[in-house]
């Protein structure tokens, strides 16, 4: 630790400390339904996309951790049943049930939860009706729900992005507002929305605790989430950017529930949680995986690139012409290391892999491979 307090960390620690701390080593000790509940809070939260080449994101998140899983499992065991909910934190996620009086308290807390510009475009009276039905007759898919009439401003439907519907817009107002949520997704794979009574009972009405507590808690809740997190902006402050403008970093780190850190060769500091460095670091268990694209391990692709010596940008959003690798390209992890990257997809039951590259100057288990793909495929095939 150097004189100002600052955790030093080499390449090599930050790595292992990131991949242990993210859970990559082992397997979770429980696997299926119990395993997925244990992994949610231990994750802080896993962030959905809803692009499914070989899986969801939120998908590969868990087949990378637990074992028996079959595809959906994520959000038939982790939506709902007083277990978790849908609200950004980095951007959109799947959140424990615990964090719902938080999440519902800070509507007025930060300018990302208050959606003033498209609360304009709904009327109270339109939000009150789809209540009303969805207590009535839910939980209810978008699909499930009585017209509501669409939005005649094309331009408020594109602040919302895909339908003018204002019966979808209201479910998803109202879930921002934590009056509705997502409690599952429908055989089409649509969100349902239900009451937070019926869905997290336990949480619903618990009480929330103070703003300055709130704001503590949400940024100690992110460092986890992240286990080395840049104070640089980036998409990890996401609906965090009071706490980011503030000291309460610096309070934090000055009291000794964060930690900063650096790593060597770089200048960006990081807040990691406090004794970051005495957790056990559990002996690899061999196997390769296969790391959604917006795995926690990969948020910071800076680090990533300074600790692994992996670059890795996402390049599905990017037009096809500035691609380097492909449309959907993941990371294969094994015993600690970025060691590849593929392209696949999914055919008739069958993982389809349509391009491998192996990292150079980087052994590359073929067998291990050819093991995560066996699995993934068996589970993503139920």
């Amino acid at each position: 630790m150097a004189g100002d307090g600052t955790h030093r960390l080499s390449p090599d620690e930050a790595r292992r400390f990131l991949v242990a701390h993210h859970g990559l080593c082992r397997a979770e000790p429980l696997a299926g339904a119990a395993g997925l509940r244990a992994l949610l809070p231990r994750l802080r939260c896993i962030q959905l996309d809803p692009l499914d080449r070989i899986g969801t994101n939120a998908e590969l998140v868990a087949l990378a951790r637990v074992d028996g899983l079959a595809r959906g499992d994520v959000y038939r065991e982790l939506l709902g049943r007083d277990v978790g909910f849908e609200h950004f934190a980095k951007q959109r996620c799947i959140l424990p049930a615990h964090r719902f009086p938080e999440y519902r308290a800070r509507l007025g807390d930060e300018p990302d939860f208050q959606q003033s510009e498209r609360m304009r475009a709904l009327p109270p009276a339109l939000l009150d009706a789809v209540v009303a039905e969805v207590r009535a007759r839910g939980p209810l898919a978008a699909r499930d729900l009585s017209d509501h009439g669409t939005l005649a401003d094309p331009w408020q439907s594109g602040v919302w992005r895909g339908t003018a519907k204002l019966g979808t817009l209201a479910l998803r107002a109202l879930a921002m507002q934590c009056r509705l949520v997502v409690c599952g997704r429908n055989r089409f794979g649509e969100q349902r929305y239900d009451l937070p009574e019926r869905a997290l009972p336990t949480w619903a009405r618990a009480p929330a605790a103070d703003g300055a507590t709130r704001a503590r808690d949400a940024l100690i809740h992110r460092v986890h989430a992240c286990g080395l997190m840049p104070r640089t902006s980036g998409p990890w402050w996401g609906a965090l950017r009071a706490q980011q403008r503030s000291d309460l970093p610096e309070r934090l780190v000055r009291s000794g529930e964060l930690a900063a850190v650096q790593v060597e060769g770089s200048r960006r500091t990081y807040l990691a949680p406090p004794g970051f460095r005495d957790g056990p670091v559990p002996e690899d268990d061999g196997r390769m995986r296969i790391l959604g694209p917006l795995d926690p391990l990969l948020w910071s692709r800076p680090l990533v690139e300074h600790a692994f010596g992996f670059d890795y940008v996402w390049e599905v959003y990017k037009p096809p012409a500035q691609r380097r690798w492909g449309y959907y390209v993941v990371p294969l992890l094994h015993e600690g290391h970025l060691v590849g990257r593929m392209a696949a997809r999914m055919v008739s039951g069958a993982l389809q892999v349509e391009q491998l590259w192996r990292e150079p100057d980087r052994p590359f288990a073929e067998a291990a491979f050819r093991q995560a793909c066996e699995r993934h495929a068996r589970a993503m095939a139920q």
